[in-house]
């Protein structure tokens, strides 16, 4: 018997991250999980890429990423700021973790359009 598929749009809709299968956060929540990078003493990054590459290409570092910050409103407005100069592209955060040399956390807060 053939595989059938039972979920739906599953296969065919684009998922990005964690977060991917939720409704989009609000800003509320995406402030939240900045505060969250921060306290774990995580390093935090915004990457950004064309929807039409998102699957296939490394992501384009917006600036360096943020070391020893702790100002949660900088990097926020930072996020605004990597969304306004690249209005169609994905737009996501990481927490870079020193100690493990990994990504702590990342979810994009910004979706392009294709």
């Amino acid at each position: 018997m053939p595989f059938q598929n039972t979920m739906g749009d599953y296969q065919t809709r684009q998922t990005l991250e964690t977060f991917g299968f939720l409704p989009p956060l609000t800003q509320e929540e995406v402030f939240d999980q900045i505060a969250y990078i921060i306290a774990q003493g995580w390093t935090p990054g915004i990457e950004h890429v064309h929807p039409d590459f998102s699957m296939n290409h490394y992501w384009t570092m917006w600036k360096l990423p943020f070391f020893g910050e702790v100002n949660l409103d900088h990097v926020a407005a930072e996020l605004e700021a990597c969304h306004r100069a690249y209005p169609d592209h994905h737009v996501r955060l990481t927490g870079y973790d020193n100690y493990t040399q990994c990504q702590g956390a990342s979810f994009v807060v910004f979706e392009g359009r294709r």
